[in-house]
């Protein structure tokens, strides 16, 4: 086992890709461990940019390798708006060495060993305290480990008031009774959770068995404040998975962050007799609900409720819709569009007229812009 994890460190180290990230490596002293441990930090694009702005926490075990994949998935969905933004933060293993001792339990009682109770010790109050006083972080917050060290992730769980919100377990190394107190904490959690669990059709026989009756008792809890998928991914192995595993379990975690597709259009919100304002509402309140994000509302996600709105006829959703939109972009000209799009279609032109008009003093954006008004208001 440990010729692979020599294997896996120094191909994490030589990779030309893991060459070009652009991270900020960092030391953390820890009086738990009496060691300095290393991590890397991968901040959000414009981090930089927008100083106020608060972000979700990725914390990455076995960062040596696991912070390529993911960061890799996130560049990629930035592009597209289809995950929120995080800060990545993959704390390092030495050698495989210091990854038994960080990860050792104590098989009678399957608690964490000495050893490994000190680096969980380490984690939850050092390490988090720590990123919080340097980073600005939210607090929904999500943990990922392969095998030894998603075991460590779950041992969170068991406290009552667990730092972590997502947990992200590939193939993990379960610990004696670990699936049933899993199963505990997780019916009887009060905050939203998001655990995802994933194996691979070549994983190792004795761990499939294991996730088998995770998955029959994590699958039977009704508390609707947690959010379980389990997946095992064919053609995949007990290394191999993980590159499968990375962007389903982020897709999955951040569901709701994702933007109106033509699918959820079309089986959602078009097959609406009306509410479709409530719809867009609700889509948001959820996204701060379950993940901290308080966003202004996507220019795509209100064209598609003015499409549903138009088509059905619904214009006075209009109004309602006209007062979302000034509370996502209270300086720009897309509000007063809307406002006098209700009157319009409601057949006072004069006053849509005079709204379009007045918004000259508001800012642009996207195609909403004074040249764009004046011509709505020449129409009438």
């Amino acid at each position: 086992m440990k010729w692979l994890w020599s294997l896996l460190l120094t191909l994490a180290v030589l990779s030309p890709s893991a060459a070009q990230q652009q991270v900020k490596q960092e030391e953390v002293f820890s009086a738990k461990l009496n060691a300095q441990r290393t991590i890397r930090v991968s901040l959000p694009p414009y981090y930089a940019t927008d100083k106020k702005k608060k972000y979700p926490l990725l914390l990455l075990l076995d960062g040596e390798y696991l912070l390529e994949p993911f960061t890799g998935v996130l560049s990629y969905a930035y592009y597209w708006d289809e995950l929120p933004e995080v800060i990545v933060v993959a704390l390092d293993n030495v050698d495989a060495d210091q990854r038994q001792q960080d990860t050792a339990i104590d098989e009678t009682t399957g608690m964490p060993a000495p050893s490994g109770n000190q680096f969980f010790q380490f984690i939850g109050g050092e390490l988090i305290p720590y990123l919080e006083k340097n980073y600005r972080l939210l607090p929904f917050r999500i943990i990922a480990g392969h095998d030894l060290t998603a075991r460590t992730a779950n041992f969170f769980l068991y406290e009552d008031n667990p730092p972590f919100r997502g947990y992200i377990n590939f193939s993990p190394e379960l610990a004696p009774g670990m699936d049933e107190k899993l199963a505990a904490a997780l019916a009887a959690g009060k905050n939203n959770l998001f655990y995802y669990l994933c194996s691979a059709e070549g994983d190792m026989t004795r761990l499939k068995k294991s996730f088998k009756v995770l998955d029959e008792w994590l699958k039977a809890i009704q508390n609707p404040k947690l959010k379980y998928h389990y997946e095992e991914y064919k053609n995949g192995s007990h290394y191999s998975l993980v590159p499968y595993g990375v962007p389903g379990a982020l897709y999955d975690i951040f569901a709701a962050y994702r933007p109106i597709s033509p699918v959820e259009y079309q089986e959602k919100i078009a097959t609406l007799p009306s509410g479709y304002t409530a719809y867009l509402a609700n889509k948001y309140a959820i996204i701060q609900q379950e993940l901290g994000i308080n966003m202004p509302i996507r220019l795509t996600d209100i064209k598609a409720i003015e499409a549903a709105i138009m088509k059905n006829n619904a214009y006075e959703e209009l109004k309602e819709l006209a007062k979302m939109v000034k509370q996502s972009y209270p300086k720009k000209i897309i509000g007063e569009y809307y406002e006098g799009l209700y009157y319009e279609m409601t057949g006072d032109y004069q006053k849509a007229k005079k709204i379009y008009l007045k918004s000259y003093s508001l800012e642009s954006i996207g195609e909403y812009n004074k040249d764009f008004m004046i011509k709505r208001a020449e129409k009438l």
